[in-house]
């Protein structure tokens, strides 16, 4: 009887709690005519100051609008398990809690535009897992932290308009279509619609996918307000985002250094990835199966003394899987990765990734892990034992023989103690040695000849194998393709002399003869190797060589300089005399005029005018014609044999010379 007066006690109180509304709210009960309903509370009045904590539980949506209400404490609505539409709008709401929003498992709708909040709690967003819609419209907001990425991947209607906010981060575009890899896809229930207007925009390269978001047709980002215009710099305000052209901001592009690399079993492997962009982009490593090698593992030596280090030393001091990066200038950098003593489990596609502000690229590389791994061990002679007095059986094809190891009791000299007794080969172990001999000399001339036949090849395939154009840091390597088809596949390994675990591949063709082998470090030793995959089983052609030290390039340089200084000091004096030649001749024609002028006072040449003279009565009636006195010289030059012959006809047929 006491146990139903109880529960009758208990319903009556949790029929007063549910139907109980605060004082400044009127609440609602959306009744059908099943019996079932919604409750929504509307809190209104301009004196709250607090958010109200007694309301009903069982309230769906709770809307407080145009009060007094300054703070959201946490735990605010802890007890409002059923609640889906939270509306606080047009308050004085200046701080909100991280555990404001506590215990809203269902919540679909928040909405706290109008407000006054500065910073949002983006954390509390994991409160609510099926939220879908964020407003936050007409707020002071200035950034997104890329912290709150995360917590937005299931909102469909997210509004940040009339805000201050300048900027974005650069990988929140990267969480809906087309960034985030998927098609495109015209499905409405995909669609995802951002409210960004009202803000100050600053258009540089963090913002690129949103201007590139605004000049696309169809998308499933949907802008509520398509003209989105650009605040600063000054060169682009008040230029539209679909007009907007920016400046120093270049998606990345991949490049590898081999697409396909099959390497055998246990043997070291080196992957080289290229990158270029504006800014610089950075690169990370992903395998197949989608994890992310050790990008973020520290490297034996700091950043700063990498540059000091050749790529193979810095692989020598790590040998492991972690990638090892440098940026040699802006907008370019590079990532090596090195795979020791690979497995058959490592094979697959290794990804190197490519990744900036203005977006991201990835190239794929291949590896394919071929062999086994095989140990010989050269065969000692019969009867002779090991350090520790072990008859060591040699490996035969005999695999069931076992071997028997006597160890001496003590390390006192064996004249003092009895000897221990040495065991032998047995009858059948002695004709499987026989055996084995007998196998092993038959198969020697074969191989011997087999060797001799692979050297033969390999020399036929590959002459004149040289290096040249040695530098601090690369060479060229020269051969000439004999027997090989210029298109057959080549391989050129290099590596310091010795150092069999940084080896380096490059894959190029037969016919090529030349390759230039970068990279390299100062003043060392390397070996490099033609691998021709036409005959395998033929010896590779190899060459030494060395690289040439600092201190021989910068004798080189000053060599240079000097010899360039002298032919400098003999070359200006020649130039200089031939100027003042040219200059000497151009003035002298200027004197032309004069020098004629001379000339003609100078001429020894002159010619009589022969003229005509009056008849006149004289001692001589004969003289008819007059002539002008001449000099001497004159004289002589017109009675000369070479000069024409003046003749005339006077009275009687007499000739007379005019001399």
């Amino acid at each position: 009887m006491r146990l139903l007066l109880r529960l009758h006690v208990f319903v009556l109180c949790l029929r007063t709690a549910l139907s109980f509304c605060p004082s400044q709210c009127t609440c609602v009960f959306h009744g059908r005519s099943d019996g079932t309903g919604t409750r929504s509370v509307l809190c209104n009045d301009p004196d709250m100051s607090d958010i109200p904590v007694n309301v009903p539980v069982d309230t769906i949506k709770l809307r407080i609008e145009k009060t007094a209400v300054r703070r959201i404490p946490t735990e605010a609505f802890y007890y409002l398990v059923e609640l889906r539409y939270l509306w606080i709008t047009y308050n004085s709401i200046t701080s909100v809690d991280t555990g404001s929003f506590y215990n809203l498992k269902v919540l679909h709708e928040l909405r706290l535009d109008g407000n006054m909040v500065s910073v949002f709690p983006w954390e509390s967003l994991k409160e609510m897992p099926r939220l879908k819609t964020l407003d936050l419209h007409n707020n002071r907001l200035t950034t997104v932290p890329t912290e709150a990425i995360p917590y937005l991947l299931n909102i469909t209607y997210l509004d940040l308009s009339s805000n201050k906010l300048a900027t974005l981060p650069s990988d929140l575009m990267d969480i809906w279509p087309p960034f985030n890899g998927e098609p495109v896809s015209s499905n409405a229930s995909q669609k995802v619609v951002l409210g960004l207007q009202d803000n100050p925009w600053f258009c540089d390269c963090k913002i690129s996918k949103l201007i590139e978001i605004s000049k696309m047709a169809d998308t499933p980002v949907v802008l509520m307000d398509l003209f989105l215009t650009c605040a600063a710099p000054e060169s682009l305000a008040g230029v539209l985002f679909q007009r907007a052209e920016l400046d120093n901001c270049v998606k990345p592009s991949v490049m590898t250094s081999a697409t396909k690399i099959t390497s055998p079993l246990g043997s070291n492997v080196l992957f080289r990835c290229d990158a270029t962009g504006s800014p610089t982009p950075t690169l990370h490593w992903i395998k197949s199966d989608g994890s992310a090698i050790n990008n973020t593992g520290k490297s034996p030596v700091s950043l700063k003394q990498r540059t000091l280090y050749s790529v193979q030393f810095l692989l020598t001091l790590c040998p492991c899987s972690i990638p090892v990066q440098e940026s040699p200038g802006e907008g370019i950098r590079w990532s090596i990765m090195s795979l020791h003593g690979i497995e058959n489990k490592e094979a697959g596609n290794y990804s190197c990734k490519a990744k900036n502000v203005a977006g991201t690229a990835e190239a794929t590389i291949s590896l394919s892990v071929a062999g086994t791994i095989s140990t010989t061990i050269p065969p000692p002679k019969p009867g002779i034992a090991s350090g520790l007095g072990t008859t060591v059986t040699p490996p035969t094809a005999v695999s069931s023989l076992a071997l028997t190891t006597a160890f001496p009791r003590s390390s006192t000299a064996l004249s003092g103690v009895q000897k221990s007794p040495r065991t032998t080969p047995s009858s059948g172990l002695r004709d499987s040695l026989k055996q084995t001999k007998t196998q092993q000399g038959g198969n020697g001339r074969k191989l011997a000849a087999d060797e001799k036949s692979n050297k033969s090849d390999a020399s036929q395939s590959f002459k004149d194998l040289e290096i040249v154009e040695e530098t601090a840091d690369s060479a060229v390597l020269l051969w000439t393709a004999g027997g090989v088809q210029g298109d057959a596949p080549l391989t050129v390994v290099y590596s310091p002399y010795g150092e069999d675990d940084s080896k380096r591949t490059v894959e190029t063709k037969a016919g090529t003869g030349k390759l230039l082998l970068d990279g390299l470090s100062p003043g060392m030793r390397y070996s490099v190797c033609l691998v021709a995959k036409v005959n395998p089983a033929a010896k590779d052609p190899c060459i030494d060589f060395y690289t040439l030290d600092d201190a021989d390039s910068e004798g080189q340089n000053q060599l240079f300089f000097i010899i360039s200084g002298i032919a400098c000091a003999v070359a200006l004096p020649l130039i200089a005399l031939l100027v003042y030649k040219i200059l000497a001749l151009y003035c002298k024609g200027g004197t032309t005029d004069l020098d004629a002028e001379e000339l003609e006072k100078d001429s020894y040449v002159k010619f009589e005018t022969i003229s005509m003279k009056q008849r006149t009565l004289n001692s001589h009636p004969s003289e008819l014609w007059a002539r002008r006195p001449t000099n001497e010289s004159e004289r002589l030059l017109l009675c000369s044999r070479s000069s024409i012959d003046s003749q005339m006809t006077y009275d009687s047929s007499r000739s007379e010379y005019l001399c």
